[in-house]
């Protein structure tokens, strides 16, 4: 649990906040490239981190991502014009670039130079992935933008969605690194099968390693003669890597804060090795797994708490945990109704399979922290270390390590890279789990 102050901290991301400050060092992404489709379309409304923002394409293609207000009256740039290399405020007039510069005042007198004296405020996108991701931190920290895989892999070989997610980012990003709801909240139940999952599945054994850009959060499961692990990457500040087998299609999710009750939804299927085929394309537009279909005309999920995210009773009888349709629906109905949008964890009661989410809470909260003492998160630094992915290995030798299968489930470049890392088995406790605040990191 989090005192009443720590969780007050660590789910406030407006502007000032000790929390936002800290994410407004790193690259998030704030929409789809798909959203602003070609030069001049008209603009798109950006809620983000508690500031309303306006992106846009300029004439060129490049993009801009603003301060909603124009410096001016402070109107709406979202109801404003783009054309001729700007976006133009409706109200009065005025034009600016995807800089923040003043481009033109039309009702100021002709030789006025008044307009080299006023900016709208401006911040940094990078373009990648099918994403337009945003930095909205001091311009003189701006890191380099991290290497994530799938943005440097041909357009078909990914595929990246978006969706409004009624919570706080904090449920979601929880959610991603609980590796015991898995076999639970998204049961399925064949023909004979028992409601509930043997032990050996619901009782996993947890190990956590810092790393260079976050954490491993480790869950093996053992039988009587194997151990089945799944590794999920958590990328700092808001980023996990799905667990998925070696050599699968991979998925990244990030929990982008919208506003303290809200948050953005970003989830891309990437496939190092191929294009996306048909089954993948399936995965990603029927919402079946871990992206949703979207209602027409906004990105609220089709299954919400309006119509209680689809439940069937009679199928919650028979054949699913849940009853309602689909891995990514299941999440939103237990994470959008966790305490209402804001989950009190002052109040909850933490056990031994929820070490992952202690140590993320307690990584969010040493970052703010440090940077309130000036020291820069380092994780930005380490931009090479965001391209890792997350493994699932079943029916491996009980003796089996898991850094090594972790290590076994890397793209050929990070392979490298750990040759010259230490490798450090973490020291367990009598629990065997791995408690963060002493263990080494395994890379040093």
């Amino acid at each position: 649990m989090l005192s009443t102050d720590d969780n007050a901290l660590i789910t406030q991301t407006d502007p000032g906040t000790p929390m936002g400050v800290y994410f407004r060092r790193f690259w998030l992404p704030a929409l789809l490239s798909e959203e602003l489709p070609k030069p001049d379309c008209p603009p798109v409304q950006i809620p983000l981190l508690g500031e309303r923002l306006v992106a846009f394409r300029d004439s060129s293609g490049n993009v801009g991502l603003l301060e909603a207000r124009c410096p001016h009256r402070h109107a709406n740039l979202f109801w404003g014009r783009c054309e001729e290399g700007g976006i133009r405020c409706v109200y009065h007039g005025w034009k600016f670039s995807i800089s923040g510069e003043c481009l033109d005042q039309p009702a100021e007198p002709e030789n006025s130079k008044f307009k080299e004296h006023v900016r709208a405020i401006a911040y940094e996108t990078h373009e990648a992935g099918g994403i337009i991701w945003a930095y909205l931190g001091p311009k003189d920290k701006k890191p380099e933008f991290p290497e994530f895989e799938f943005t440097v892999l041909p357009s078909s070989h990914s595929r990246a969605t978006k969706r409004l997610q009624e919570c706080n980012y904090l449920q979601n990003l929880e959610g991603e690194l609980d590796s015991a709801h898995a076999e639970i909240l998204h049961r399925e139940i064949m023909p004979g099968e028992s409601m509930m999952p043997p032990a050996s599945l619901v009782r996993p054994t947890y190990f956590i390693a810092e790393t260079e850009s976050g954490m491993l959060a480790v869950a093996r499961r053992d039988d009587a003669k194997h151990s089945y692990w799944r590794i999920t990457p958590f990328l700092m500040p808001v980023y996990t890597v799905i667990p998925s087998a070696i050599g699968a299609t991979k998925i990244l999710t990030a929990a982008v804060p919208r506003d303290d009750r809200n948050m953005w939804g970003f989830t891309v299927s990437w496939n190092p090795d191929r294009p996306l085929d048909d089954v993948d394309i399936e995965a990603v537009t029927s919402g079946s797994v871990s992206h949703v279909r979207i209602q027409e005309g906004s990105f609220r999920s089709v299954a919400n708490a309006s119509n209680s995210y689809l439940i069937d009773r009679e199928l919650q009888r028979t054949s699913s945990f849940t009853g309602i349709p689909g891995i990514r629906y299941q999440d939103l109905a237990v994470q959008e109704d966790q305490d209402g949008p804001i989950l009190r964890r002052d109040e909850e009661n933490l056990g031994v399979t929820d070490q992952a989410i202690r140590a993320l809470r307690q990584m969010l909260l040493s970052g703010a922290k440090n940077l309130q003492m000036d020291i820069d998160p380092p994780q930005v630094k380490n931009v090479s270390a965001y391209k890792v992915r997350s493994v699932v290995v079943r029916e491996s030798p009980l003796e089996g390590g898991w850094l090594d299968i972790w290590e076994s489930g890397q793209p050929d470049s990070v392979k490298r890279e750990m040759s010259d890392w230490k490798r450090t088995q973490i020291a367990l406790d009598r629990s065997g789990v791995a408690d963060i605040e002493s263990a080494s990191p395994v890379f040093g």
